[in-house]
């Protein structure tokens, strides 16, 4: 029988009330790269070693990556999160080898992967991150109470132009390109509780704090005397593991009817991250297992591309249904999440309405550029679709519109759409076009996501 034991000290979880409760974010805009403000600790003993650790969360400059530092072993060299140093672990994520590897790192790097930092340094005075209560929301408690903060440069992504296929035992997965990361996971355990069930997510930091972060690791009382024989679980408890009977839990109680789904969807999250950049793909995965998931992550590298984060033409043909000539948006510069985005078109004499609209005089039609707004819009309400494909943006109402210069050939239209009100599939959003930093068009308009 595992017994009751104090999981660790420190902020309690997100989820202390209402599970995966997500609490505010600190203000970081537009695509820039992550790190945090200030420096923030936990602490408690490992899930599988079973020694005490602290683990302290600290800013790194633009570039570092995310960086794992042993301070209980002077001289060692920094670890990083990467799948190049990544070695297969039974029922774990491990970095490194020897006396200064890291174990069971995944429901850390879940937190810093959901959060969407690219720069940061975490020290450990152990091997092993303290499991706390066997969730990722006492990490992401801690780092958003460090508070998150932009850093110079962009964040490198992996952007996969075609779908790609893994198979590592009973884990099988699939990616396809996506213009965000999505994730749908399947398990199946021959238990009256789990069974098989499926998971289905848009990864975004609201969505990682509120849906996955405070799901438990979780395994069967049948196997722990073997797991323990083996050197494994050594810090487990009820009070940081779902534990399971053969007729249900023990001693806890469930945070979601499906908290076990979303637990491995937390830690598909984690291992993700050791790709070393935000991965934009849709990740399909069946009974995903640690292994496997760095598997794919090996993949990823392999055959997806490392881009900036802007989102170029081949992208927007993904999401949007229109094509020439109809397709006003050339690039995405900027996207915060639910909030804010914006684009660019590139306006040029070949446009076709120039051959008709003023001929001699080219001037810009102007239900173009509300066109070209809306097509930005559309591509923000797309992002919280799991497959676009599927879906189309329909436009409701225009108000409040107003044409303030003429636009011509060689401008450059900045459109820049901010959320006014999101309800359901339903959004109202203001737009105001620029060049070259000056007004040109202002609407307010409302558009709603309907079944192509």
């Amino acid at each position: 029988m595992i017994a009751r034991a104090n999981a660790g000290s420190a902020v309690p979880p997100a989820a202390a009330s209402v599970p995966g409760a997500a609490r505010g974010l600190s203000p970081v805009h537009g695509m820039g790269r992550r790190t945090i403000a200030g420096e923030r600790a936990v602490e408690g003993v490992g899930l599988h070693l079973g020694r005490p650790c602290r683990l302290v969360f600290r800013p790194a400059p633009s570039g570092t990556g995310i960086v794992f530092l042993r301070v209980d072993l002077p001289g060692t060299a920094p670890i990083p999160a990467h799948v190049d140093v990544a070695v297969e672990a039974e029922r774990r994520t491990q970095l490194g080898t020897g006396e200064a590897a890291l174990h069971t790192v995944e429901h850390v790097l879940a937190a810093v992967g959901g959060l969407e930092i690219d720069d940061l340094l975490i020290e450990m005075d152990g091997p092993e991150p303290p499991i706390m209560d066997g969730s990722a929301a006492p990490f992401l408690e801690a780092l958003q109470l460090a508070g998150l903060a932009c850093n110079a440069g962009r964040p490198d992504w992996l952007v996969l132009r075609k779908a790609i296929r893994v198979v590592d035992g009973e884990s099988v997965y699939e990616a396809h390109p996506c213009f965000g990361f999505g994730l749908d996971v399947t398990i199946d355990f021959p238990h009256p509780l789990i069974g098989e069930q499926r998971g289905r997510y848009m990864v975004s930091p609201a969505t990682f704090a509120r849906e996955l972060a405070a799901a438990r690791t979780f395994g069967f009382l049948h196997e722990v005397d073997a797991l323990r024989a083996k050197g494994l679980i050594q810090g487990a408890s009820t009070a940081n593991a779902i534990v399971l009977d053969g007729q249900g839990v023990v001693e806890t109680t469930l945070r979601w009817d499906d908290e076990f789904v979303r637990h491995k969807a937390l830690d598909c999250i984690g291992d993700l991250l050791l790709a070393g950049a935000r991965v934009r793909a849709r990740i399909v995965a069946h009974k995903p297992s640690h292994r496997g998931t760095v598997s794919l992550v090996r993949a990823l590298v392999q055959h997806a591309i490392r881009e900036p984060a802007v989102y170029t033409v081949e992208d927007i043909l993904q999401v949007l249904p229109h094509r020439y000539p109809f397709l006003l948006v050339d690039r995405i510069l900027e996207i915060e999440e639910g909030k804010r985005i914006v684009g660019l078109k590139n306006v040029t004499i070949n446009e076709p309405f120039f051959q008709g609209h003023f001929p001699g005089h080219p001037i810009m039609p102007g239900v173009l550029i509300i066109e070209a707004m809306a097509q930005v819009g559309g591509m923000l309400l797309m992002r919280t679709i799991e497959d676009p494909s599927t879906k189309v943006v329909y436009f409701l109402s225009l108000d409040n519109v107003k044409f303030r210069r003429p636009v011509k050939p060689g401008d450059q239209l900045r459109l820049e759409l901010e959320v006014l009100q999101m309800r359901g599939t339903m959004c109202k959003m203001r737009g105001t076009a620029y060049v070259d930093g000056q007004v040109v068009t202002e609407a307010e308009m409302a558009a709603m996501v309907r079944d192509r």
